[in-house]
């Protein structure tokens, strides 16, 4: 028999939220147990379906938005997955996400095979990894015995991506040149395989080099 996934729906526009739900409920996996137009409406919810494993969330709600309500989701339901599903992939929105507490971060124009996919790979492992949240972070989940070594200047460096200050205004924050953030970045690039900004910032937090 088919082991399905419960799965909670958190977006405030009802045509979207109730055609996805339609969608996802064509899948054999799948097991839509909860539609929700906000974080507090999800709170409300949950109480009747504590088993959900994996819930879907958008990031602009009224009342209570995806960053309040995937950080509440961690702190009451830890055995639920969040997985963003947005209109936006700037660096802001992913990494505020993933901050917050979410597993995986993907686009609403994504493919229904592709969320699919992204569904099954979050209820199992607890995180999900595309080009969104870039970089093979995989390296330090699965070989914790191989972490690469940091500089002080690194790590410091690492902490300030994660805020929204520009390169420019890092290398000003830590009284350095431009040319010296431009090194620092490139060193760990080199180090970790990673190819962005968001992907350090996801690495730096999955690790605890990064105090949020």
């Amino acid at each position: 028999m088919l082991e399905t996934i419960n799965i909670a729906v958190v977006d405030d526009h009802t045509l979207f939220r109730s055609g996805l739900a339609n969608l996802l409920s064509e899948f054999e996996e799948i097991n839509v147990v909860i539609e929700a137009q906000n974080g507090l409406d999800l709170q409300e919810k949950i109480k009747a379906f504590k088993e959900v494993q994996v819930v879907l969330m958008d990031i602009n709600m009224p009342i209570m938005d995806g960053y309040a309500t995937t950080k509440w989701v961690k702190e009451n339901y830890s055995q639920a997955h969040v997985l963003a599903l947005s209109m936006f992939e700037d660096e802001k929105a992913i990494i505020g996400m993933l901050k917050a507490g979410a597993g995986g971060y993907m686009l609403k124009e994504s493919k229904p095979s592709e969320l699919l996919t992204a569904i099954k790979t979050i209820a199992e492992k607890g995180f999900y990894i595309n080009d969104l949240v870039s970089g093979r972070l995989l390296i330090s989940l699965k070989n914790e015995n191989t972490k690469p070594i940091f500089t002080e200047k690194e790590l410091i460096f690492l902490q300030y991506c994660s805020t929204e200050l520009t390169y420019k205004e890092i290398a000003s924050e830590m009284n350095i040149s431009p040319r010296t953030v431009d090194n620092y970045r490139e060193s760990l690039f080199a180090k970790l395989n990673i190819k962005s900004r968001t992907g350090l910032v996801v690495y730096g937090i999955k690790n605890n080099l990064i105090t949020i």
